[in-house]
């Protein structure tokens, strides 16, 4: 029997309603502000992401030359790699890996603007 039922995943940003915004613009759903230090994003399929202010926040380094964590990361399934690089771009991801292995690999990986690292991969 279970312990516990999952809720949600929370990233610390320093600026939490840009972060969710960011998010909303990737899977859709709709942004609620619950505090000026917390937002949700409720996606799509009964998701939920949470997002908290974090002034001191330190992006985790990827990859880490010294072989040290990149603390979390999400994933995201998509039909067209390609396509889906341009809008996350468009949103203000920046590249981190976008595969040097002639897209045989079947994942690209971004970091979204507060610098947690992500993924899109090919359904």
């Amino acid at each position: 029997m279970a312990i516990a039922t999952y809720a949600l995943v929370a990233l610390d940003c320093p600026d939490p309603p840009a972060l969710a915004e960011f998010y909303a613009g990737v899977l859709g759903g709709e942004v609620k502000r619950y505090s000026d230090d917390w937002y949700d994003l409720y996606a799509p399929g009964g998701h939920r992401v949470s997002f908290q202010r974090a002034p001191d926040h330190r992006p985790p380094d990827w990859p880490s030359a010294d072989g040290d964590s990149q603390q979390l990361h999400l994933d995201f399934d998509v039909p067209d790699l390609d396509e889906a690089e341009a809008q996350v771009l468009a949103l203000g991801a920046t590249p981190l890996d976008l595969d040097d292995e002639g897209g045989r690999r079947g994942f690209r990986v971004y970091a979204d603007p507060a610098g947690h690292p992500f993924c899109l991969c090919r359904q």
